[in-house]
């Protein structure tokens, strides 16, 4: 098993940057990670992946060239670094752990964090 809990969320302006972080407790370097967000009235929605080697990192097309996921196995952290952020970013950020290296979609992803909210002003 693996426990998952989110950080770095916060208030920040159109343009302007933040790094999620997923601090994580157990076999984390035998999972793959992702990124999941949901949006007021939306549902929660796949941002990004990567593998437990970080060999396949697949983004949603929505922030392709603005987002970056990485991770640290002897941190036992994963990242999501989030540049030139756009209001239509706002959302609660989740991570997420799959047994499956290419699980793109929610229901493929057996771990959740609470999630971090992220707000993006105009």
């Amino acid at each position: 098993q693996v426990q998952l809990v989110e950080s770095g969320g916060g208030l920040v302006q159109a343009g302007g940057s933040l790094r999620l972080a997923c601090a994580a407790s157990g076999s984390f370097s035998d999972y793959a990670m992702g990124w999941f967000r949901r949006s007021p009235g939306k549902e929660r929605e796949f941002v990004a992946s990567i593998s437990w080697n970080g060999s396949k990192t697949p983004y949603a097309n929505s922030v392709k060239g603005r987002f970056t996921i990485s991770r640290d196995n002897a941190k036992t952290t994963g990242y999501l670094q989030m540049d030139n952020l756009k209001p239509e970013d706002t959302a609660v950020y989740y991570c997420a752990a799959s047994w499956d290296s290419r699980a793109t979609r929610e229901d493929e992803y057996q771990y959740w964090g609470p999630g971090t909210q992220v707000t993006v002003s105009s």
